[in-house]
């Protein structure tokens, strides 16, 4: 009779830890998962507030940082060019084994997020562009918003390589921006897989005048994505919404879901 207890008691626990397990996953699966790209001279850690308060809501971040930049610019080399940022994120998706994803791309992020749902079209859930470079193939950085002149745009601070971020007055802080690689820049997208224009987008631009909206910088990437049927949102606010309307913008990446 003893043994029959003790099996019974075995039994019930294993059937009580198989439960707990099941409904864990379940649980898990039922989150969505964000992976947030950062833009150019930035990291992950520009974010680390918008992870937090998309965690607090029951989701799951990721925040890969780009090689050479962020707590990783130890890596910073001329030699870091597109692809390397590319794989940086690819990587991330295939070793964390994540899908159904909404893939943020900020800035020059969006150069990036592009090439990634080009080559794994079927993990990403939706994309969206949060005042970001939305390329087609062949494009590059500089081509869609460098100048030919040396004395404007992106080439006026270049260094051995480098574009400098010339609004960092002191280096010894951190976190901040720092110098990043030229090549990426120069570098053009290569797209060719036609299943990630069946992806759902959405496109977010940001702008402190409305008068003067089309002056964007980025408004030229607004206005193809509204060519191309992405759901468009025009944001109050300057370039790094992460940072000054941090509970709007996690509002508004919540409605992605």
């Amino acid at each position: 009779m003893k043994y029959k207890v003790m099996n019974y008691s075995k039994l019930s626990c294993f059937i009580l830890f198989f439960s707990l397990v099941v409904c864990h996953k379940l649980t898990y699966a039922q989150k969505t998962t964000y992976m947030i790209v950062h833009g150019a001279w930035g990291g992950s850690w520009q974010f680390k507030n918008t992870a937090s308060e998309l965690v607090k809501k029951g989701n799951i971040v990721y925040r890969p940082t780009l090689t050479g930049l962020g707590e990783r610019y130890h890596l910073a080399d001329t030699a870091i060019g597109l692809q390397v940022h590319i794989n940086d994120v690819v990587n991330t998706i295939l070793f964390e084994d994540l899908s159904n994803i909404i893939l943020v791309g900020h800035s020059y992020g969006g150069m990036v997020i592009t090439a990634v749902a080009d080559s794994l079209p079927d993990r990403i859930k939706k994309l969206v562009y949060l005042d970001a470079i939305l390329p087609d193939n062949g494009e590059s950085v500089m081509s869609l918003m460098g100048k030919s002149s040396g004395d404007n745009g992106l080439l006026k601070f270049v260094k051995d390589g480098f574009i400098l971020p010339f609004w960092v007055k002191d280096e010894h802080k951190f976190p901040r921006d720092v110098p990043h690689s030229m090549k990426t820049m120069t570098d053009e997208i290569n797209l060719k897989n036609s299943k990630r224009t069946k992806i759902p987008s959405t496109y977010i631009l940001t702008y402190e005048d409305k008068k003067a909206i089309e002056k964007d910088d980025f408004y030229p990437f607004y206005k193809k994505a509204k060519q191309r049927n992405f759901k468009t949102i025009e944001f109050v606010g300057d370039h790094n919404p992460q940072i000054k309307k941090l509970k709007e913008l996690v509002d508004l990446l919540e409605q992605e879901k």
